[in-house]
């Protein structure tokens, strides 16, 4: 089957950590050459699509505009002004989450915000997460970026976004809206930005917890590459099976 549109992860996917991953180079400028939309949805939430790529551009040689990465952080900007509690917001995370919350126009309040959004935070403090937590326990609405439990890094598999969510969900005892993969508000929207419908469009990514079952939730096939999070030996095990599976995206027939 030819698809009209493409979602694409790009951690694991694209690139891992530092380390370029030459198929993902590939597979992007196929996309371009036959002239077929393509959006990196990602739940990276601590650069802004400028920066993403940027960095494409300037460590991995991909060249494609802003506009086609949506990050965890434009869902979550999406998600509260439809949702439209107020504009009070207190954030644990970073620039790329934070600066673009504050250009949307929400104002930051500690103690009495209408929302608190938790993403990943490199400079996560215990004070962060105390005002996160009186926050919430006196109504804020309660935002978890994303669910990633780990981000893969030449490094290893460091704590994501989805450890800092839990460690306030515990402190609140309060669940959170979920907002990235492999979450219906990121995957409703993105495809709406594609301008395509659900059976039009394929989700490319590495992990199956995120990625394959953003597809799989969300009605849109999907594309596991074997280059990230999910190993070969992982396949045989998987509850619902990817619509597809490759080693590398080099094998993939447009």
């Amino acid at each position: 089957m030819s698809y009209k549109g493409y979602l694409i992860d790009l951690d694991g996917t694209i690139y891992r950590g530092t380390e370029a991953i030459p198929a993902g180079k590939r597979f992007v400028e196929e996309l371009q050459q036959r002239e077929l939309p393509f959006l990196f949805v990602t739940n990276n939430t601590t650069k802004s699509p400028a920066t993403v790529a940027k960095r494409l551009a300037d460590e991995f040689d991909i060249h494609v505009a802003a506009e086609t990465v949506y990050t965890a952080s434009l869902a979550t900007i999406d998600f509260m002004q439809t949702d439209g509690k107020g504009k009070k917001v207190f954030v644990i995370g970073e620039s790329g989450l934070i600066d673009l919350i504050l250009e949307a126009g929400f104002e930051w309040e500690e103690e009495n915000p209408d929302y608190v959004v938790v993403g990943l935070d490199n400079y996560l403090t215990y004070e962060k997460v105390v005002a996160a937590t009186l926050a919430i326990q006196k109504g804020a609405t309660f935002i978890g970026t994303n669910p990633d439990k780990n981000i893969p890094t030449e490094r290893g598999l460091l704590p994501g976004a989805g450890s800092v969510v839990s460690f306030v969900e515990t402190a609140t005892q309060t669940t959170p809206i979920y907002i990235g993969k492999p979450e219906a508000i990121i995957m409703d929207k993105a495809v709406e930005i594609l301008g395509l419908q659900k059976e039009e469009v394929i989700m490319v990514g590495d992990n199956y917890e995120t990625d394959i079952q953003a597809g799989i939730q969300n009605g849109i096939d999907t594309l596991l590459v074997l280059s990230g999070f999910t190993k070969a030996e992982d396949v045989p095990h998987l509850p619902v099976p990817a619509t597809f599976v490759k080693n590398s995206l080099d094998e993939w027939q447009f």
